[in-house]
């Protein structure tokens, strides 16, 4: 049985030199057993290296009780954690903070990557940063690549799984190639359907309305 994640704020702030922005997302999980853990994970457009880092936390004020912290990887078309000393947030539930050492000691630690897991399956959050991670293609209308239409259609292709973003136009033109974390700093509203299937595409009337998803005709 799976866990139930909540998640919580999201803070952007620019980079100190402008270039970027600082992306940390908030959340909360209770296990099917009554476990409960909060989470942070984020990640800065235009960083060298190219992680995502992610801080969970359980047991506050608890003997056994820690905060994990780790960067999330790109690791062959998925994703890996690889534990750290530096700490990236504080989060409510979480004991002292954990260094790499002490959390690959620590008998929790199964229970830590599979809340982790749960995280990377449920926040919306966490799917934008993963399609950041791993610099996920779409190819845009010119249209939509000049941002002189919203998109209305997004598909996610079955034979290559490359992203299409459509607009009220057509593509009748030579589409742009993009990445698809970078659509998603254009129209956040984008995230809702950022989990679609190989072979499925989602239409929605208006930005902001909502999404209807359906496998594409073949």
């Amino acid at each position: 049985m799976d866990g139930q994640v909540t998640a919580g704020q999201l803070i952007e702030v620019p980079t100190p030199d402008a270039t970027g922005m600082d992306r940390r997302a908030f959340g909360e999980f209770v296990g099917p057993g009554g476990e409960l853990a909060s989470y942070a994970f984020g990640w800065v457009t235009g960083s060298d290296p190219h992680v995502g880092r992610l801080s969970l936390g359980f047991g506050a004020g608890n003997p056994g009780g820690g905060t994990f912290h780790a960067v999330v990887l790109d690791r062959n078309g998925g994703y890996a954690f690889a534990l750290v000393d530096e700490p990236f947030e504080r989060v409510p539930e979480g004991g002292p903070d954990l260094t790499a050492e002490q959390a690959r000691a620590h008998p929790n630690l199964p229970f830590v990557w599979w809340v982790a897991d749960q995280v990377m399956a449920s926040d919306p959050r966490a799917w934008w940063m993963r399609h950041w991670l791993l610099l996920t293609p779409c190819i845009q209308t010119p249209e939509v690549f000049e941002k002189q239409e919203p998109v209305l259609l997004v598909s996610n292709d079955d034979d290559d799984e490359l992203w299409q973003l459509i607009g009220p136009t057509d593509a009748r033109d030579e589409g742009r190639i993009g990445h698809l974390s970078h659509a998603i700093d254009e129209d956040p509203t984008l995230i809702d359907v950022l989990d679609l299937e190989p072979g499925f595409k989602a239409t929605r009337s208006a930005v902001g309305g909502p999404w209807t998803s359906h496998r594409a005709a073949t």
